[in-house]
């Protein structure tokens, strides 16, 4: 298979299709914690605002500026986060890591959608890209439960 070849095979429908749809892209009008996280390599970006209640999360809002990979991980992050507890998204999380970097299956359900990023195992400079919204939601979680304690 030739280069170009593989390139399109990334970048399949189904992840075009989630990239053009992500759920919950609106900022929060008063978040209770907001974290950015940045790919070093490409640029991308991406912002969660999320406000959690009984540790879970109650309210999520996120602004991504990323690659189509990067949109499609933020699609179904979004399109699963709300209700979810800090446990969960670690799961998600390292399980995610693990599919790209360990060649394990895909995350659990509920963020089981995350299987379409599969093909991306062989681009490691994608990597961090696919992991930012999982990890920004993470470091949010993580400020709100330490303002939520202060």
């Amino acid at each position: 298979m030739t280069a170009e070849t593989d390139l399109i095979k990334l970048y399949s429908e189904r992840i075009l299709a989630l990239a053009a749809d992500i759920p919950l892209t609106d900022r929060l009008p008063e978040p209770q914690a907001t974290a950015r996280r940045r790919s070093p390599l490409c640029g991308s970006t991406v912002t969660v605002d999320l406000v959690v209640r009984d540790g879970r999360i109650a309210e999520f809002g996120q602004d991504v500026k990323a690659c189509a990979l990067g949109q499609a991980a933020a699609s179904v992050v979004g399109a699963h986060i709300l209700g979810r507890s800090r446990a969960e998204v670690e799961r998600a999380r390292d399980e995610l890591k693990a599919m790209l970097k360990s060649d394990c299956p895909a995350p659990a359900a509920p963020f089981d959608g995350l299987e379409v990023l599969m093909p991306a195992r062989d681009y490691k400079n994608r990597h961090a890209s696919i992991m930012l919204s999982l990890e920004a939601t993470l470091e949010a979680m993580e400020k709100a439960e330490s303002t939520a304690c202060a």
